[in-house]
């Protein structure tokens, strides 16, 4: 297994998203037994459940109304570049370190370091404040045994199996514009071509002629292959855990044995926030075992980072998983370049 190699990224991405339904939690209603006061704004960027239990735990815990929006990775630095001149968010939580990364060099958060945060692996934050890790996801395919069964095909366990024809219309990933998880995929494939752009994109022409669909949600691909669209979903593999938990026990999870990408859930301080305080308090929190035992009890089974934390037998061992050597700073350099040259060479063409 290659050792991870976690750094800094920049992500660009489209800006002008439409806005998102936002969830907000009553701290009255939660019985919050802390002594803060306020609230705080989240852009939220886990699963829905998660992004809700986090919410009304923190608020329990320290009596200010935590308020969020829950959106992709690539959404929450758009919708934090389109509200740059006003922000609406305190606080970025979630998704591949490189988008904070990119609204930090933008302007649009800011350094902070949290007391708590000497608790957590260097290897999982940024040495300058502008991210900290909270959790840590291996990319995998999440796969349906039924339909698999039906095709003729066996659950993939390389990259190259997607791409045999019995797939065709049955691979479902997200696009990599608005979602992390697609972006690692396709940078994962990157590191395996010897950083040629001219295989990678041979390959993800190739791994178009099977993809039914490119989602805007990096999970969404798991569902899919939960309900039986397609046989295989490209997703981080905490994902695939949380639908087989919830009744799709057809799924199964599998790796890459060339290698596979990860990521390092990150969270920062949005610049010029509303409740700046109250976004560092909320911070300080994340970086808690209080905090990072919270994904478990909702089906968000990603490896914690803080090394109290509960790691619980549904969590990917990564000492077992192929991971590459992921430089997310130079996956970052390339990403504006590399997603467009996605959007105009691979997505639109046409499927023979």
């Amino acid at each position: 297994m290659s050792r991870p190699r976690l750094a800094t990224c920049l992500l660009a991405v489209p800006i002008g998203m439409a806005g998102l339904a936002g969830c907000a939690v009553d701290d009255t209603a939660s019985g919050g037994s802390g002594q803060g006061s306020g609230t705080v704004v989240i852009a939220c960027t886990p699963q829905e459940e998660q992004c809700q239990a986090m919410a009304a735990a923190f608020t329990k815990s320290s009596g200010i109304k935590a308020t969020y929006v829950r959106m992709s990775s690539g959404e929450g630095v758009a919708r934090l570049d389109s509200a740059k001149s006003k922000p609406e968010f305190d606080v970025l939580y979630g998704g591949p370190s490189d988008g904070h990364v990119a609204a930090a060099k933008a302007g649009l958060t800011e350094k902070y370091v949290s007391p708590e945060a000497a608790k957590i692996p260097d290897e999982y934050k940024a040495a300058d404040g502008t991210w900290t890790g909270t959790y840590v996801g291996a990319l995998g395919f999440c796969s349906n045994k039924d339909v698999l069964a039906e095709l003729g095909v066996d659950a993939p366990t390389s990259w190259q199996d997607l791409l045999d024809p019995k797939l065709r219309k049955n691979v479902a990933i997200a696009h990599p514009s608005t979602s992390g998880t697609s972006y690692t995929a396709v940078w994962t494939q990157m590191v395996l071509n010897g950083m040629d752009e001219a295989k990678t994109f041979d390959y993800l022409a190739k791994l178009h002629q099977n993809v039914l669909q490119y989602s805007k949600s990096g999970s969404a691909p798991g569902q899919m292959a939960g309900r039986g669209e397609v046989a295989v979903g490209i997703v981080f593999s905490h994902d695939c855990v949380k639908y087989q938990k919830e009744g799709f026990d057809m799924l199964e999870n599998t790796f890459p044995s060339e290698g596979t990408g990860y990521e390092v859930g990150a969270v920062s301080l949005v610049k010029n926030g509303p409740n700046a305080e109250n976004g560092k308090k909320f911070i300080d929190w994340t970086l808690t075992p209080e905090h990072q035992d919270i994904g478990p009890t909702v089906g968000s089974f990603q490896i914690p980072t803080n090394p109290d934390a509960k790691v619980t037998e549904e969590m990917v061992k990564l000492d077992e998983v192929n991971l590459v050597d992921y430089d997310a700073e130079a996956a970052g350099e390339r990403k504006k370049e590399i997603t467009a040259k996605f959007d105009a060479e691979v997505a639109p063409q046409p499927k023979e």
